[in-house]
């Protein structure tokens, strides 16, 4: 297969109102609400840098300042710890600071994830890039933006993270329809639509919040007219996209090439809607060395009185 561009640049919208964790969200931006005892968005970036993308832009908008703090040096608090020889939480302090390069963009007007991804254009140039979504926290363990990575640099165009879901639930989603490929973990997209009535839904693979683009998504942005919500959507884009390369009848017609699905069914947390952030807190809490002993004989004892 053709080796495609490398990619190494990732882009994370972080502009969102985060209204369904008011009013904690009031003064303090969703993207840095604890799981455990990193902020979310400390995942998402280390998840990009995992995947050999260190070069993160960040699309924030008003009240985001806490976010660029966070990926900043505090000399202060360094200071402070040092002099109490600290070194443990010293580390962790650091961490966040070194993790990556680290850029700043406003989108403005809320208009939707389409018109945030859009606000990337200058910095991505004409660059294949990733895209990831801060309620979607994905295990280390499973590493999908990798492989998604992988199969854009083998195949080219765009590859969207896709999950099985049960049908019912596939309204709260983007929805693909796909076509099956030689890897059993690869289909490629025929059509896309956003959160659909069960009855109108092509199939129960569900969009997840992680794409790797090619730059062509920016020209076909440019030209989205709002849709669902009155939004700008990403989804739309990449259905265009899907449909010319698909119906396209010569090689030079098929603009942005196509469109694939990395079909994902490791550990995913969702930290979007307030039951699923408690859950992924528990889970993640369960699974770590320093509290997780404790912290299930806690659990199960507390479960056991409940009962």
């Amino acid at each position: 297969m053709t080796q495609h561009p490398r990619i190494s640049k990732a882009v994370i919208p972080a502009a969102g109102l985060g209204t369904r964790f008011l009013p904690a969200t009031k003064a303090t931006p969703k993207e840095m609400l604890p799981v455990v005892d990193k902020p979310a968005i400390q995942y998402v970036v280390e998840e990009a840098v995992a995947a050999g993308l260190d070069d993160v832009l960040m699309v924030t908008g008003r009240n985001k300042r806490p976010l660029e703090d966070h990926f900043d040096r505090n000399y202060e608090l360094e200071s402070a710890l040092q002099k109490k020889g600290d070194a443990g939480r010293l580390a962790k302090v650091q961490e966040s600071s070194d993790l990556a390069t680290m850029h700043y963009v406003r989108q403005g007007d809320p208009k939707g994830l389409g018109h945030a991804v859009l606000c990337a254009a200058p910095h991505v140039g004409d660059e294949p890039f990733a895209v990831l979504l801060g309620d979607d926290l994905i295990d280390p363990r499973d590493p999908l933006l990798q492989r998604m990575v992988e199969v854009q640099e083998q195949r080219g165009g765009s590859v969207i993270a896709l999950m099985e879901v049960d049908p019912e639930q596939i309204h709260l989603y983007g929805c693909a329809a796909v076509e099956t490929t030689e890897d059993s973990d690869v289909v490629q997209v025929s059509g896309l639509i956003e959160k659909p009535e069960p009855a109108d839904a092509p199939s129960n693979y569900a969009v997840i919040g992680r794409y790797v683009l090619d730059p062509h998504i920016f020209d076909i942005l440019r030209r989205t007219e709002p849709g669902r919500g009155g939004e700008i959507q990403l989804t739309d884009a990449l259905q265009q996209l899907a449909e010319t390369y698909t119906s396209a009848a010569t090689a030079a017609e098929k603009i942005g090439g196509p469109v694939h699905g990395v079909v994902f069914k490791g550990r995913r947390y969702d930290t979007g809607d307030r039951g699923d952030y408690l859950r992924a807190i528990v889970r993640l809490a369960c699974e770590r060395e320093d509290l997780g002993p404790d912290f299930r004989t806690w659990l199960r004892s507390y479960v056991a009185e409940e009962m």
